[in-house]
């Protein structure tokens, strides 16, 4: 069996990683309008309702807008954008989330891609949370790092031509980034997190803290109960794995160029003081990686097919 694909928007840095993933697939035809079609109202309304799956690579407006001009019953998506992550009727894509997410995700006509920096804070608090080491209520916070690669076209040309002069900075300093709310819902608590997100100049890669007050929690535990929750979670996962926490260092660089995730546990158990991180690559499962994913499950193939391990 083979599926129709149209990425709406593949031309932009999150579509040209999908279509690389897509590349050389039997299963999976793509549905490509050239450079004189693309920008055509009717060839474009053609390919997002003649298709059986359309990917949405587009910003958040356009992105909503794309979502209108669907008509057709027969046509799924997958919006890669940040447009309907806290919407209702869409099926949040991250399938290792909770238990039955990736059989809710097979059976959508509508799933949301998760953004980059959430799917690391998720990773590690969501089932915490759901065990009951992180009360609903508990002030949360999140530091993460991204290649600049997350920026878009407008920034990769910034790094890349030196005009950025800086190797790191932080941003978003008012607090209001738009991916706390997703945080907040997908995570299951009541306030937003503290969100603390910079960019490094490397071109991909992510790394997400979360650090943990082990002695304050109302429950407490060792940072082996924290790590064997999140084994638990994720025991049956080919893309999440958790890795030793004993360790000198973590780079940014850590799973870069893949699709996988990977979780560490580290701290001292003395001071009862847990830094939770997780690092990924921003393109990869922060994004093209994810949709490749999301795809795979709703049309029926192997999870994995296509990705990088």
């Amino acid at each position: 069996m083979s599926v129709s694909v149209f990425i709406d928007g593949g031309h932009g840095t999150t579509g040209l990683e999908i279509t690389q993933r897509l590349g050389g697939r039997s299963d999976m035809s793509l549905v490509v309008l050239d450079d004189s079609r693309r920008k055509n109202a009717k060839a474009r309304s053609e390919a997002l309702n003649d298709s059986d799956f359309v990917i949405l690579c587009l910003p958040d407006d356009a992105a909503r807008d794309a979502v209108e001009m669907i008509t057709s019953n027969g046509t799924r998506v997958i919006d890669a954008s940040s447009a309907h992550r806290v919407a209702d009727g869409w099926t949040y894509g991250f399938p290792e989330l909770e238990p039955r997410q990736q059989a809710e995700i097979a059976s959508a006509a509508r799933v949301s891609n998760p953004g980059c920096y959430p799917t690391g804070f998720l990773a590690l608090v969501r089932p915490l949370v759901r065990a009951g080491y992180i009360p609903v209520d508990w002030p949360l916070s999140v530091n993460a790092l991204s290649g600049y690669s997350g920026g878009g076209k407008a920034m990769i040309a910034e790094f890349e031509s030196g005009k950025a002069k800086t190797r790191a900075r932080a941003y978003a300093l008012d607090l209001s980034h738009k991916h706390v709310a997703e945080m907040r819902r997908q995570a299951r608590i009541e306030h937003l997190p503290i969100f603390q997100p910079g960019v490094a100049d490397t071109y991909r890669g992510m790394i997400v803290e979360v650090p943990l007050p082990l002695h304050a929690l109302p429950r407490k535990a060792s940072l082996a109960q924290i790590e064997a929750t999140l084994a638990d979670a994720y025991k049956d996962s080919p893309l999440v794995r958790i890795a030793p926490g004993d360790v000198p260092f973590v780079r940014i660089e850590d799973d870069a160029g893949t699709d996988r995730l990977t979780l560490r546990v580290c701290g001292n158990d003395e001071t009862g003081q847990a830094r939770l991180i997780a690092t990924l690559d921003n393109l990869g499962k922060g994004a093209a990686g994810a949709a490749v994913q999301n795809l795979n499950i709703m049309a029926g193939f192997d999870p994995i097919a296509g990705l990088t391990l």
